[in-house]
């Protein structure tokens, strides 16, 4: 191995451990959830979710536990805190 991808691999361990660096701006998921899979999409600062919960609440289990896996690196929503 060179020590260009030497350099590199110690950069990409850095970042992934600097969470605070990522900022997701939009991307679509497939969620296993118990009953079905669900398609959640994130687009700016609005989760959207194709199971029933959502679409009469605004907010479900999966974009909740998204937003939990993924805090600090997507805009906060007005969602329930599930912090």
């Amino acid at each position: 191995m060179d020590y260009g991808m030497i350099g590199k691999i110690e950069k990409a361990k850095r970042y992934a451990e600097e969470r605070n660096r990522i900022h997701f701006t939009s991307f679509t998921v497939t969620f296993d959830g118990e009953n079905n899979p669900h398609t959640v999409k994130f687009d700016g600062a609005k989760w959207k979710c194709d199971c029933n919960f959502f679409q009469s609440r605004n907010v479900c289990s999966h974009t909740m536990a998204l937003d939990r896996i993924l805090q600090g690196m997507v805009p906060q929503s007005d969602m329930v805190d599930v912090h």
